[in-house]
């Protein structure tokens, strides 16, 4: 497939609306802890400013329940804006007159964020309406958000059909598809992928994709219980998604077919409650009393899972753990 990147574009003089990822994780104080995907956007960023154009950035921060300051971008753009070196435009009211008249009358060279997508529920819903205001703030689009690339958002998949001639791969979303190809179609030896999440059904699709290429499948995260209760395991109070248990049996049953080895934790740390001063225990992963949710894979899991890794010459590792 020809990718249409950035690299063979020139952006002199126009306005270009750029989604990143910046669900960064924050400290109580909501200062970041991590940078790490603020400076990932830093090339495709400047890309665009040395060509001569202006800069529109949105993302999203964390699952918000409509508006909630604590989930408010604006802890990004003072590191933003020290990465750039130059100031950083932030708007708070997405589609306001502002933010419209802000776009508009941005000069070439300057950036510009705007506020939390989530706090609209038409992003997740990928609405169009939602869609063509984002677009109609730029002259071109570009995704460079690797992470969020999978789902059908707003500011993913709608937008884009609002620019047939000028949307673009940022120059970390093309690296990232480059890699992925070589591990997909190029790999040797032992493969092992690594699924995570708290979601079953955000890596289903993954997964399913993945079953003539790999060796074997190690899977954690909130996602693993799930898998457990469809193995008739005890899971207490622990993260699942009653409605994927059906397509969780139907991986186990692949996967034997296939002769792929499959790793589930079996044993757990499990807590009493989400907060700082919980009780926590260690248990079997298939064995958590009412009450009690799992948090994390055990010491055994852990061994057990890194022998898998060191022994394997190709790994992929789609997971937040």
């Amino acid at each position: 497939m020809k990718r249409k990147t950035i690299d063979n574009h020139n952006f002199n003089g126009k306005r270009v609306l750029i989604r990143v990822d910046f669900n960064v994780p924050l400290d109580h104080n909501r200062q970041i802890t991590d940078d790490t995907r603020i400076r990932e956007s830093i090339p495709t960023i400047n890309k665009v400013l040395n060509d001569g154009g202006a800069v529109i950035l949105m993302s999203h921060l964390g699952r918000p329940n409509g508006y909630e300051n604590d989930y408010s971008l604006t802890p990004i753009v003072p590191r933003l804006s020290e990465l750039l070196n130059r100031n950083v435009i932030f708007t708070r009211d997405l589609f306001g007159e502002k933010t419209k008249l802000t776009a508009a009358n941005m000069k070439m060279g300057e950036v510009a964020l705007l506020e939390n997508l989530r706090f609209y529920p038409e992003e997740e819903k990928g609405d169009d309406n939602f869609a063509k205001e984002l677009a109609s703030l730029a002259d071109a689009y570009i995704n460079d958000a690797f992470a969020t690339s999978h789902r059908s958002h707003a500011s993913t998949a709608t937008v884009a059909k609002y620019f047939p001639k000028h949307k673009y791969l940022g120059l970390l979303l093309a690296s990232e598809i480059t890699n992925l190809d070589k591990v997909l179609n190029g790999s040797t030896g032992t493969f092992t992928a690594i699924i995570g999440g708290a979601k079953v059904s955000s890596k289903f699709g993954i997964i399913k994709n993945l079953l003539n290429k790999i060796d074997n499948l190690i899977i954690g995260g909130g996602m693993a219980f799930t898998f457990i209760k469809a193995l008739g395991g005890k899971v207490g109070d622990s993260l699942i998604e009653d409605n994927m248990v059906e397509e969780a049996k139907w991986i186990v049953q692949e996967v034997m077919l296939k002769g792929i080895n499959l790793y589930i934790p079996t044993d757990v740390v499990v807590s009493n409650s989400f907060t700082n001063d919980a009780k926590f225990y260690e248990c079997a992963a298939d064995n958590i009393p009412d009450g009690w949710m799992g948090m994390d894979i055990g010491k055994k899991s852990c061994r057990r899972f890194a022998e898998i890794i060191n022994k394997s010459q190709t790994i992929l590792w789609n997971a937040k753990f």
